[in-house]
């Protein structure tokens, strides 16, 4: 028979993001931040090959990167009100980690376990920072799509790319709760 968790499921059924502009200052200290990433590191890796590692990106990192996409917006692609709400994004944080999926060469475990891999550790960091009792929230935008900008000021190298940029800090208001998925039209049951 099964020892259930009560504290944590209902954790999982109530826990939402927050959006990364409604937060704020104070953020986690380094220790309370390697305590959140400790409990990412534990996500499902099938060989154990740790397709990802953590960037930190501290106030002045963020306010460099918003430099750099208003410097960079032409090259980009993105103008006009996305040149803003992209720059504003890395601007107005305080911190944020950023998941880099870095798959590794491996003949039994395909590429598209380790992206899976690298998804599952941006939710368990989420998790992670929101059962800290920290605001969060995951993001990722046209700019770190962008393989010149994220190997020039996200020391990816050029397999490596941006799963999420984990947004981590104090929550200054609370949104209202937004539709969830009908869970009955989502799932199949196959019995036979």
């Amino acid at each position: 028979m099964p020892t259930p968790n009560p504290e944590a499921l209902e954790f999982l059924l109530t826990r939402r993001s927050c959006p990364a502009k409604t937060l704020t200052g104070p953020v986690p200290s380094r220790d309370q931040l390697e305590t959140i990433l400790t409990a990412a590191a534990r996500t499902p890796d099938h060989g154990k090959l740790e397709p990802w590692r953590f960037l930190i990106l501290e106030r002045d990192a963020l306010r460099r990167l918003a430099d750099a996409v208003s410097a960079h917006g032409d090259t980009l692609g993105i103008s006009g009100d996305e040149l803003e709400k992209t720059r504003s994004q890395f601007a107005n944080a305080d911190l944020a980690v950023a998941v880099i999926a870095s798959p590794k060469r491996s003949a039994k475990i395909p590429e598209i376990e380790q992206t899976l891999s690298a998804g599952a550790v941006c939710l368990a960091l989420l998790n992670a920072a929101l059962a800290a009792g920290w605001g969060a929230n995951w993001l990722t935008g046209r700019a770190v799509h962008d393989p010149v900008f994220r190997a020039g000021h996200l020391t990816c190298a050029e397999n490596e790319w941006v799963a999420g940029l984990i947004h981590i800090g104090t929550e200054n208001s609370t949104p209202p709760e937004r539709p969830r998925p009908d869970l009955a039209s989502i799932t199949t049951w196959i019995s036979e």
